[in-house]
């Protein structure tokens, strides 16, 4: 005995749950496609400026294929460095990047480590400076909900060690 098998949707079948999957892989692999290719224009652009710049400044001229090489090469480089990102997470069993990745990844370059450990280190303190102006507020306005001042509570609090 037989048993009917489906008919693939090119056959003239129903579309399954495979190819409405398949249908969008494709419509996902296509908008990787055009975000792929409107970054590496972007990529393309800023090396142009940049050679231009140079080459203002060293009294030369880069050629087009001389550009196109360091934008492929820029962005083949950028590709990588997402990759072993994305790679030193996971192997921290993270699933979010953080400043101890990129430090890792710019070891080879002591003036690169050394820029993004003092940026590291300055964002870290304005991020603990912004953190205890919250807190100050916050406290600020439970006292003044409350009708006690911040200060009248230290006051009262050291009043009670004393005794």
């Amino acid at each position: 005995m037989a048993v009917a098998q489906p008919r693939p949707a090119a056959l003239g079948g129903k579309p399954g749950r495979a190819a409405e999957g398949s249908a969008m892989e494709a419509v996902d692999s296509e908008e990787r496609l055009l975000l792929t290719q409107r970054l590496k224009a972007a990529v393309h652009y800023t090396v142009g400026c940049l050679c231009q710049d140079v080459a203002e400044d060293k009294d030369m001229q880069f050629s087009k294929q001389a550009i196109a090489a360091i934008s492929e090469i820029t962005f083949r480089q950028c590709d990588n460095f997402a990759k072993d990102l994305e790679m030193f997470a996971r192997h921290a069993k993270r699933s979010t990047v953080n400043t101890e990745d990129v430090k890792l990844l710019a070891r080879r370059s002591n003036s690169l480590l050394k820029y993004i450990t003092q940026k590291s280190d300055e964002l870290a303190s304005n991020n603990m400076e912004q953190k205890e102006k919250k807190k100050k507020k916050s406290g600020a306005a439970k006292g003044a909900r409350t009708g006690e001042h911040p200060e009248a509570a230290v006051t009262e609090s050291e009043d009670s060690n004393m005794a």
